[in-house]
């Protein structure tokens, strides 16, 4: 902490000055500035910085008196805009927004049913380092581990149970929202607050463009780190959150854009200050307002979508989900903790409670799945966001020959006929 030091005493005396008291001039000033203060605290504003307990910080040495005060440094304000930008270009800025790209790498997470990989890379990297002290050839082994490594992701990425997927979905260096937005976007505009007061980080939302046509995103947002998840509440969104949402919709509705939503929530924030603020009311009038709007509207499961907080912004046209994601009404533990006393019996709740891709798609909640590559989303992010690009793009050139009567009919008969593929199966 830098500190700033006002110094009297023989320091600020001359040979002429009176010494016998001890202090010169300066030392008479200060006395007097704190004598004034009669609540012992001093503030003064010294080129921006403020001076606080001088009477606490004075120093007597002999005939020396001393004052120190601490500088408080200003915090960097956190602009918008890239931080490497170029004042001198004259070129538009393609995006405005506070989210940036980290600057380190997040660090790579093994989750439980991946350790067999993990034994299989530790093999390789082994094998390597033994060609390298030693000097021999052992491409013949290193090629038929990677091999039997390839081989066994693929074997277990497509054999995955509901936990695992929900797993996958809940992995702490998947894509969040922005990283998508930002992935297939050409321009992109973050936009804030729901007009009373307040701006829930949880959700964001903003106007980008898609080969030229300007689309609303909204979505949830999960922070990338520690820090980033406490300041987006773990994407769990408070009634402030859904009405920025609400305000969102209205103002796409009103300019004909369409909407595009993110979901990727373990549910709507169930703290006691969000009751009060009315969390139930907020969410039932986006469910309301969503079947009457008149431009299309698409939702992609990108991660886990709990219970009424994700539906809040997907009641769409089209519902598409990620391979690994999951749409749930209670997560699987929260069900093992009321059928079986229990959440070590997740497992066998997501089973029972059809939370996958796969089993929604039978159930014709979601109209497509979107493919992920093996390892999940977080092994290539950019190919997992030009997947979400292209179908958003195929699904847009069908909604978009609808008018604005038709799409709010097509919405309603979409979650009519929930659940009739599956009965026409049986």
């Amino acid at each position: 902490m830098t500190t700033l030091s006002l110094i009297s005493g023989n320091c600020g005396r001359g040979r002429g000055e009176d010494s016998s008291s001890g202090y010169g001039w300066t030392s008479r000033l200060a006395n007097e500035l704190l004598a004034s203060d009669t609540n012992g605290r001093l503030f003064r504003n010294l080129n921006g910085i403020w001076l606080k307990d001088l009477e606490g910080s004075r120093k007597r040495n002999g005939n020396g008196f001393r004052v120190s005060a601490r500088v408080r440094k200003g915090k960097k304000h956190d602009y918008p805009w890239p931080d490497d930008i170029n004042p001198d270009s004259k070129a538009p800025l393609t995006y405005l927004s506070n989210f940036k790209p980290l600057k380190e790498k997040p660090k790579p997470v093994t989750l439980a049913f991946e350790k067999p990989l993990v034994d299989l890379e530790q093999k390789i990297i082994e094998v390597h380092r033994m060609a390298d002290d030693t000097g021999l050839d052992f491409t013949d082994q290193i090629n038929a581990l990677e091999l039997k490594y390839q081989q066994a992701l693929k074997d277990l990425y497509t054999h995955l149970t509901p936990i695992q997927r929900l797993n996958i979905a809940r992995h702490p260096n998947r894509p969040t929202v922005l990283d998508h937005i930002l992935n297939i976007t050409e321009k992109w505009v973050e936009l804030h607050g729901d007009r009373a007061g307040y701006d829930d980080p949880a959700i964001v939302t903003g106007i980008g463009s898609i080969e030229g046509r300007s689309y609303m995103f909204i979505g949830h947002q999960k922070g990338r780190n520690t820090k980033e998840n406490i300041m987006r509440n773990f994407a769990m969104p408070t009634p402030h959150g859904y009405r920025k949402a609400l305000r969102m919709m209205k103002y796409a509705d009103h300019h004909g854009f369409p909407i595009v939503t993110f979901v990727d929530t373990p549910g709507a924030f169930a703290d006691l200050k969000s009751e009060e603020l009315g969390q139930g009311e907020a969410i039932a009038h986006n469910l309301r307002a969503m079947f009457g709007l008149k431009v299309p509207v698409i939702t992609i499961v990108t991660g886990e979508g709990g219970s009424g907080g994700a539906l809040a912004i997907a009641c769409a046209n089209k519902l598409l989900m990620l391979e690994n994601s999951a749409f749930y009404v209670a997560s699987p533990e929260a069900c093992a903790a009321i059928l079986w006393k229990s959440s070590k019996a997740a497992p066998k709740a997501a089973e029972k409670l059809k939370i996958t891709a796969q089993e929604h798609y039978k159930r014709r909640i979601a109209d497509g799945i979107i493919p992920e590559p093996l390892g999940g989303a977080h092994a290539d992010p950019v190919w997992t966001s030009l997947q979400i690009k292209d179908a958003i793009l195929r699904q847009m050139e069908e909604l978009t020959r609808m008018n604005a009567e038709e799409l709010i009919r097509h919405r309603m008969l979409k979650f009519r006929m929930i659940g009739l593929g599956l009965l026409e199966r049986v």
